[in-house]
């Protein structure tokens, strides 16, 4: 092996394998569209051997995990991810713009391009009439058996740019081996190889040229391949074909069968693709790599232009995406690097009112503040409510009949002779239309570039719908913050109003005691003690630190205080007589007395409400019940009021659901989450005899004590 050889293999382990401008540019319009889908990414990849080759390379690298099983097309693709498709497809689109390898020959890879994929197809239907169980390995296996002819043309384009253009047969081989020691056959095995499928794919595409006797008890991926690149060449009733029709036991009117629907079906791709196959089959036209720079392919044009708007749109994405200014500012930016880019002599934004049934004008600098009052219905009709309500690109100059008013304005407004209208669309629903005003004369220009004027509308959509989610999202934390603010005010206040009107009853007693120069201890401390409840409750609620509580209390000591302070008072009418019940030995339970006696006052306020002409409550506390295997503590306050109606009854722990006013429901709603807090239950009972609140507290555990080496229980 010379220098020259060692030096083309040597390029061959780092070619970079040419794709179809036409298939590209697909690709990148798939990638561009906000709802693109891994089945139409994989439809157009499947049909183009440098596109399938790089996403089988990728899959296959080191840098995915790989089980032992089959690694297919189908399964890169699922195992890349369609955002990983899409950076290789645009990475790809690049550096087919800008790097040194001419694609300027549309008859050259059409031929490739055309050979390959008639390959591929035909290689399917063999593999299904013959009942081989992989049938996409057999049509990935047609696709790249041709695969080592795109690696030499890239590794040497001038060198094999006239072998490139040759018939694919074993002449070819002989010629490939004699100039350059390897054949298109042993360059794309070796490249294939590199990937490590466990697959006979190499082999299928090394023997591709293999007379049909030698590989007639070759694995049948060897014998499909070998027998659908004869007939892709010379057609079903060549005799070399029908001697080969054995490999796979097939008859001659199946083969012919197999090459009509093939040829139908590339013609099909290649009609939807935008590629004319007329002489592509013609092997005298000039190679890409010796063709005069003046004979531009269109297609690689049109992918030149495509990179490039795909790289501006990325960039005033970024761009949109750091502005700094709020939806004001955003808007300012959009119609400032629309003139930029398009060439508009001004621009102006009209959004989409709340109700989506008329564009407003924005105001943008000061002397647009009268856009403010222009109101376009999408119901009267026109380009700029088409544009808005079909959300597509639309042209209006003043030689248009009939022209709407409003254009007719925009038209003086922005001193023009065109406008262009530009629907803002994110996620399927327009924001606005950025209104472009041009020379007629270069409208012309702008048509080409739809696409791409759609695009920016689509940046600029998205920059707008985030930097509204973001204004939503401060201000809906605003009105949270504010809300929990009024319900912890309303609660400071319901809760402070109980111990607030003992301290004035109990200030009334003690002020007719002091008249009579009676002993008043009693009532001082019970004062003390109702103002410390009323700081407590401030600071519980208000989340401040509060003071340490006390593990445990008595209930029956609880029910006898509250009982006794609320009669002695005017807190309890005449009219309504209060019955303790409890059990004769102490009932400790978890929590302080403080939250108990705030259930207790809550409860019994909520039953002198139900009873304003008078009546009896009954406060019950009989021992210990089991429940789930734990004991609690029973208390029952009941009173013989007219019952609740059945709508408050279902929400009754729910602040503003009692028929009586907010307080009286913010009231139980408190009752309920000091209940729970303690580790309890409650359950409310009510009918026609009245309303009677069922609570189980747990009773209280209390740790052992240490004496020594002993546990005292």
């Amino acid at each position: 092996m010379d220098q020259g050889d060692s030096e083309l293999r040597s390029r061959l382990l780092g070619i970079r394998l040419p794709a179809m401008p036409q298939i590209l540019l697909k690709l990148m319009e798939q990638c561009q569209t906000e709802n693109a889908g891994m089945a139409a990414l994989a439809e157009l990849i499947a049909q183009d051997p440098g596109m399938a080759s790089k996403i089988l390379g990728v899959a296959n690298s080191s840098a995915y995990h790989r089980d032992s099983g089959r690694s297919g097309l189908e399964k890169s693709l699922m195992l890349l991810g369609s955002d990983m498709i899409k950076t290789l497809v645009i990475s790809e689109s690049v550096f087919q713009v800008f790097n040194s390898f001419t694609h300027g020959s549309s008859a050259d890879l059409r031929g490739f391009w055309k050979h390959s994929l008639t390959t591929a197809v035909m290689a399917r239907e063999i593999a299904c009439k013959m009942a081989y169980p992989q049938v996409e390995e057999a049509y990935l296996a047609g696709l790249l058996h041709n695969v080592g002819r795109l690696a030499l043309l890239a590794s040497a384009p001038k060198e094999y740019a006239f072998n490139f253009l040759a018939r694919d047969d074993e002449v070819l081989c002989t010629i490939e081996q004699r100039t350059f020691n390897i054949s298109h056959c042993e360059a794309g095995a070796s490249l294939i190889e590199r990937w490590q499928l466990d697959s006979f794919l190499a082999d299928s595409v090394l023997y591709h040229h293999e007379a049909p006797p030698r590989v007639e008890t070759a694995h049948p991926l060897i014998r499909i391949v070998v027998l659908a690149n004869l007939l892709c060449n010379y057609g079903g009733d060549d005799a070399a074909v029908v001697a080969a029709s054995s490999l796979c036991a097939l008859s001659p009117a199946e083969l012919e069968a197999i090459g009509r629907g093939a040829s139908a079906q590339v013609a099909r791709a290649a009609e939807y693709l935008g590629i004319d196959l007329a002489g592509a089959d013609e092997p005298d036209v000039p190679s890409a790599a010796i063709r005069s720079e003046s004979a531009k392919d269109p297609a690689h044009q049109q992918l030149t232009d495509g990179v490039r708007d795909f790289v501006l749109i990325a960039e005033i994405g970024r761009a949109f995406s750091q502005q700094p200014h709020g939806e004001s500012g955003l808007l300012e930016s959009i119609t400032r690097s629309a003139r930029m880019l398009f060439g508009f002599d001004d621009a102006v934004i009209f959004l989409m009112n709340t109700a989506g049934d008329a564009l407003v004008g924005f105001p943008i600098g000061e002397p647009r503040q009268r856009l403010s009052e222009l109101s376009i219905a999408l119901s009267g009709g026109g380009v700029l409510a088409d544009a808005a309500r079909q959300r597509k690109l639309g042209f209006v100059s003043r030689s248009s009949n009939p022209l709407a008013i409003a254009e007719e304005q925009l038209l003086h407004i922005l001193s023009s002779d065109s406008l262009v209208c530009l629907p803002l669309v994110c996620a399927n629903r327009c924001l606005g239309v950025l209104v472009g005003g041009v020379a007629l004369a270069l409208v012309w220009s702008l048509q080409p570039r739809a696409r791409f004027l759609m695009s920016f509308g689509e940046q600029a959509a998205s920059a707008l719908a985030a930097v509204r989610s973001e204004s939503g999202e401060a201000a809906r934390q605003i009105a949270s913050i504010s809300q929990e603010y009024r319900q912890a005010s309303r609660r400071v206040v319901h809760e402070v109003n109980n111990p607030l009107s003992i301290i004035k009853n109990y200030l009334a007693i003690l002020d007719a005691k002091l008249e009579k120069q009676e002993p008043v201890g009693r009532e001082i401390s019970i004062l003390n003690e109702e103002i410390d409840r009323v700081g407590q409750i401030i600071n519980e609620l208000v989340d401040a630190n509060p003071a340490p509580r006390e593990s445990g209390c008595d209930v029956n000591r609880v029910i006898g205080e509250v009982v006794r302070f609320l009669t002695a008072t005017d807190f309890v009418p005449a009219s309504v007589q209060i019955v303790a019940e409890t059990a004769e030995s102490p009932c400790e339970v978890d929590g302080g007395s403080d939250a108990l006696k705030q259930i207790l006052i809550n409860l019994i306020k909520n039953s002198l409400e139900a009873m304003p002409a008078g009546g009896a409550i009954h406060i019950a506390s009989t021992g210990q019940v089991n429940r789930d295997g734990r004991p609690y503590i029973e208390l029952t306050v009941k009173d013989s009021g007219p019952g609740l109606p059945p709508e408050v009854l279902a929400n009754l722990f729910t602040p503003g659901a009692s028929s009586k006013g907010e307080a009286r429901g913010l009231g139980l709603c408190i009752v309920h989450e000091l209940v729970k807090k303690s580790g309890g239950f409650i359950t409310c009972r009510s009918g026609g005899k009245g309303t009677a609140f069922e609570m189980l507290f747990p009773v209280r555990q209390r740790a052992p004590q240490m004496a020594g080496d002993l546990v005292i229980q």
